[in-house]
């Protein structure tokens, strides 16, 4: 994926002419592939309040369609609003029992991301990279457990919603002086805790999903 962004920064950049002129009062939106590569970090699973030694979560990438929405306010600073269809994650665990490890399950989130963005460079450039900071809240819904895991006794699945910070890096290339690619890198905070049950004991698991997202898509300029 990271070399997918590159190559499409390359290209764009050399066939391009036109200059992407980001003016107070500007709204942009693009449009794109979003790929969410989870950086997870697991606490142990505990079964009955008790951790199971050795034991631990992980949580898969998906692609989904990416959105954003960026206001330029001023010169140089834009405020960008990140969204997306949902995405749906396999939920895998370790360590807990043999006939249980594997997948446990499917969670779908959205991740709504509020970012203040700094351009760098003048705003006639045809080059424009930049850099966000900002908020994200992630919602998990639509909570599924594997037939492997309902076969083995557990009982209902919930991931509890995040809130935390979002580093952005990004670049606009113009292809016209409306529209133009895009190309960005998100690193977001999202904590949770996953919940089930194993008969009538509760199970639980406190993980760090904090992804990397990565970007590439079509720009317009209104």
């Amino acid at each position: 994926m990271k070399k997918q962004i590159l190559a499409a920064a390359i290209a764009a950049f050399a066939v391009s002419g036109a200059a992407v002129a980001h003016e107070p009062g500007d709204v942009i939106l693009r449009v794109g592939a979003a790929h969410v590569a989870p950086d997870v970090d697991s606490g142990r699973i505990k079964v009955g309040g008790a951790k199971v030694s050795g034991s631990k979560a992980d949580v898969k990438d998906d692609t989904q369609l990416g959105l954003t929405a960026t206001w330029i306010v001023a010169p140089h600073l834009g405020v960008e609003l990140l969204a997306a269809t949902p995405f749906t994650h396999t939920i895998k665990v370790k360590g807990v029992n043999p006939a249980i490890d594997g997948t446990l399950g499917k969670a779908t989130h959205l991740p709504p991301t509020l970012s203040a963005q700094y351009f760098f460079l003048d705003t006639k450039s045809r080059f424009q990279p930049y850099v966000g900071v900002g908020l994200n809240y992630t919602w998990f819904f639509n909570e599924k457990l594997s037939s492997k895991a309902k076969a083995n006794n557990f009982h209902g699945l919930e991931l509890e919603n995040s809130f935390g910070w979002a580093l952005q890096v990004g670049a606009d290339i113009a292809i016209s002086d409306k529209l133009f690619l895009n190309a960005a890198v998100w690193k977001i905070d999202i904590d949770t805790q996953a919940k089930t049950r194993l008969g009538n004991t509760p199970v639980k698991v406190d993980v760090e999903v904090d992804p990397w997202v990565y970007f590439v898509g079509i720009g317009y300029k209104f």
